[in-house]
């Protein structure tokens, strides 16, 4: 298998959506409920807005949206998986590769904060969290938009200890606490920056 962070295109958001649906179950089903997770992601995560923000931040110097995606072959090594001749045909054989979007990044401009990035999104499937795909997603944010900013800037649910330890284990700062409605009710926020 062969690991590569890309920047993304409008065709990988239902993908997209599908690791940000898995994800959040994971993290916030015991925070939220499956309900407000499953409306939270169909509005957050809709597909056509999804295409045009994916699009957005590929046409510009200061925000980026990136995959983590795994190519490999069905077996599992590092060769090209050579499916042998079907009957009816010329003998040919053809090679083939699977690959997986296993975990993407978001990050722009804050709106309100000059000098300041917004880690909008960064997820990863559950069955590979712990294996280093947000930490290399992050460093890849880190170095587009190093150059453009001197803050990396996120909120995140304070009941999500995985997010929470994620990113103070990548050096980031608790400078706040807010109150944010999510579905049918309020939940506590952490506020995070870090250094660029």
């Amino acid at each position: 298998m062969t690991d590569t962070v890309r920047v993304a295109r409008p065709d990988d958001g239902a993908v997209v959506q599908a690791v940000a649906r898995e994800s959040w179950h994971a993290a916030y089903d015991d925070v939220v409920g499956a309900e407000t997770v499953d409306r939270t992601i169909d509005r957050w995560y809709a597909l056509d807005s999804l295409a045009d923000t994916i699009m957005d931040a590929a046409g510009r110097d200061d925000a980026t949206f990136l995959v983590f995606e795994r190519v490999g072959s069905p077996n599992g090594d590092d060769a090209p998986h050579v499916d042998s001749a079907r009957p009816g045909t010329d003998g040919d054989e053809s090679t083939t590769t699977e690959s997986e979007i296993v975990g993407f990044a978001h990050a722009g401009p804050h709106p309100d904060r000059t000098g300041t990035a917004k880690l909008s999104r960064i997820y990863a499937r559950p069955r590979v969290w712990g294996e280093g795909i947000g930490s290399r997603l992050l460093e890849r944010v880190e170095r587009e938009l190093g150059p453009h900013f001197e803050t990396l800037w996120l909120e995140v649910l304070a009941d999500n200890d995985v997010g929470v330890s994620f990113y103070e284990a990548q050096g980031f700062e608790r400078v706040g606490e807010q109150e944010s409605v999510l579905g049918d009710g309020e939940v506590r926020e952490y506020i995070y920056e870090k250094g660029l």
